[in-house]
C-alpha cells in the first residue's frame, strides 16, 4: 500500500508541474527528488532486514523470494549482482552454460508449507549455513563435472550422494542454492573446483549465520567438519579440499574473479621455446572463437580476457623425457576453449605452424571461420584453481591430516601401477633378440597448414541458419 501511495504521489506531483515555471519548477523537482530519495533509503532497510531472514532460512520462501526479486533462473543473467568477467560474459546464457542460473532450473518452485519462522510444525527449526566447498577430483573416470541425464557418473551426481548420505543437505537440489565455478568436460580433472549451496550447520549463534562471520578457532568445535564429514562417504577419487562461509548473494560461478588451467604433457622433441613465445600472444583481451567450440545458438560474445600464459617443466621424468606444463589464467573460458589454445601450441612447437598463426586465428576480420583440427587431448587437463574475494577457505588439522594420508596413499598405488607397465616394457623388450628394430618407422601423415584446411562456418553463417529454421 506504501508503495502505490508514494506512486500516486509521485503522478499528482508530476501533473502539477505542468504549469510550473523558472524557480518554482525547480523547487517542485527538488521536492520530489527528495521524497524519492528516502523511498530508495527505506527500501534498502527493508532489503537488508530480508537478507538477513533469508540466511537463516532453508526453505522454499528464499527461493519464492528470490525468484520474485532476480528472476526465475531460466538462464545466467536472471536479474542477479554479477561480479566476475566482462558485462557481455555475464549475460551469455544456454545449454553449455557452467552453472544453471541462480537454482539450477528454478521454475518448478513448490510452494513453501511451513509456519512462519521456517518451522516445521512437531519439530525444530533447522539451523543451514551457506558454505563454499573447494573440490578435488580425478576425471578419468566421469562423464565431466556437471549432472547430465543419461550419463552416470558424474563428479556432481557423487558430491549430492554424499551430502545427501551425510545429511549435510537439508533441503532439496534445487532450493540448496547450488552452484558451482566451472563445468568441466569428460576426463579433465581439478584441483580447485568451488561450489556453494546451504549445508547444515550446529551453530547456535544466528548473527553469525547471518552474517556469514569467519570461524574463529574456539568455534571450530562446534560447527560440523565439513570436509572430514564428505570425505568419509565420498569415492576416492573425489575429496573436499577446504570449505568457507559465503555471504548469501555469492555465487560461485558469477562470483568468481579469475580462472586458471594447467595442461601437462611430455616434451619429446617439442620446441617449448616457440610455443611459449606463440602462447604470450593469448595474452590480453581477444575473440577467442578459432579457439572453441562455437555454440551459436547461446553464447553470443566470445570475447575473453587472458591475464597470464607460462610454459615451464616439472622434476618428473621418464627415462630420458621431461614432464611439461602449459598455465594459463583468464577471467572466464569458453566451451574446450583451453584445448584448442593447446592444440595449436603443439603444431607450433612440433614446427607444423609459426608462432605467427595465433595472431592469424585471433584476428576474425581475417580468419571469420575456424579451420578444422582435432582437440588436445582431456586427460591432461586441470583446473587449477578458482579465485574469490572475501573468502577465506580452510580445513581442521583432523581433516588435513587425513587428506595428506589419502593423497600420499593413492600417488603410492598409481606410482605401483606406473611400475608394472614398466615391467611390461622390459619384458617386451627382452623377447626382441632378432636384431629387427622395435619399432619401425611409421610414415608421418603430410601436415596440411591451418589456413589451408577446410573451415567450420563463421558465427554469422550459424546465425543465419538458426533464424532460417525458426521460421520454419
Amino acid at each position: 500500500m506504501e508503495d502505490r501511495e508514494v506512486d500516486a504521489q509521485l503522478i499528482l506531483q508530476s501533473s502539477s508541474m505542468e504549469g510550473i515555471e523558472g524557480s518554482d519548477l525547480i523547487a517542485a523537482l527538488q521536492t520530489q527528488l527528495k521524497s524519492m530519495s528516502l523511498r530508495v533509503q527505506e527500501l534498502e532497510a527493508e532489503n537488508a532486514v530480508m537478507a538477513s531472514q533469508i540466511s537463516r532460512c532453508c526453505c522454499g520462501k528464499v527461493r519464492l523470494f528470490l525468484v520474485a526479486n532476480y528472476g526465475n533462473g531460466d538462464s545466467d543473467n536472471a536479474g542477479l549482482p554479477l561480479i566476475g568477467g566482462s558485462e557481455e560474459e555475464r549475460l551469455d546464457s544456454g545449454k553449455r552454460r557452467e552453472g544453471n542460473g541462480w537454482f539450477g532450473e528454478v521454475g518448478k518452485a513448490r510452494a513453501c508449507k511451513m509456519s512462519p519462522g521456517c518451522e516445521r510444525k512437531n519439530s525444530k527449526p533447522m539451523l543451514t549455513r551457506y558454505i563454499a566447498l573447494k573440490i578435488m577430483y580425478f576425471g578419468q573416470r566421469f562423464y565431466g563435472f556437471a549432472s547430465q541425464a543419461q550419463m552416470d557418473p558424474t563428479v556432481e551426481s557423487e558430491i549430492f550422494k554424499a551430502l545427501k548420505k551425510t545429511r549435510l543437505l537439508v533441503s532439496s537440489e534445487k532450493e540448496a542454492m547450488y552452484s558451482r565455478c566451472g563445468r568441466t568436460d569428460r576426463g579433465v580433472s581439478s584441483v580447485g573446483q568451488v561450489i556453494s549451496l546451504f549445508l547444515r550447520s550446529k551453530l547456535k549463534d544466528s548473527e553469525m549465520l547471518a552474517d556469514n562471520r569467519e570461524i574463529s578457532p574456539n568455534d571450530t568445535l562446534e560447527e560440523i567438519d565439513y570436509v572430514k564429514v564428505l570425505n568419509r562417504v565420498l569415492p576416492n577419487d573425489i575429496r573436499v579440499i577446504s570449505c568457507s562461509p559465503a555471504p548469501v548473494d555469492f555465487h560461485a560461478r558469477f562470483s568468481c574473479l579469475s580462472r586458471e588451467y594447467k595442461y601437462l604433457f611430455w616434451k619429446g622433441n617439442l620446441d617449448t621455446t616457440a610455443m611459449e613465445r606463440a602462447g604470450k600472444k593469448f595474452v590480453g583481451q581477444h575473440d577467442f572463437r578459432n579457439f572453441c567450440k562455437m555454440d551459436a545458438a547461446n553464447v553470443h560474445n566470445y570475447s575473453r580476457h587472458i591475464t597470464c600464459f607460462d610454459i615451464f617443466s616439472c622434476k618428473e621424468r621418464c627415462k630420458d623425457d621431461q614432464l611439461w606444463a602449459i598455465r594459463i589464467k583468464g577471467s572466464a573460458f569458453l566451451w574446450h576453449q583451453v584445448r584448442c589454445m593447446v592444440a595449436v601450441l603443439f603444431m607450433i612447437g612440433q614446427g607444423l605452424e609459426s608462432p605467427s598463426i595465433i595472431e592469424e586465428l585471433l584476428d576474425t576480420e581475417r580468419t571469420p571461420r575456424k579451420p578444422q583440427y582435432k582437440m588436445a587431448p582431456e586427460l591432461p587437463l586441470i583446473l587449477q584453481s578458482c579465485e574469490f574475494k572475501g573468502l577465506n577457505f580452510t580445513c581442521s588439522p583432523d581433516a588435513q591430516k587425513v587428506l595428506h594420508e589419502h593423497f600420499e596413499t593413492e600417488l603410492k598405488s598409481h606410482k605401483l601401477q606406473a611400475a608394472i607397465f614398466e615391467e611390461a616394457l622390459l619384458s617386451c623388450l627382452s623377447t626382441i633378440n632378432d636384431g629387427s628394430p622395435l619399432i619401425k618407422e611409421v610414415k608421418k601423415a603430410t601436415h596440411v597448414p591451418l589456413l589451408l584446411r577446410p573451415t567450420e562456418p563463421s558465427y554469422e553463417e550459424r546465425q543465419a541458419k538458426l533464424k532460417l529454421r525458426a521460421q520454419e
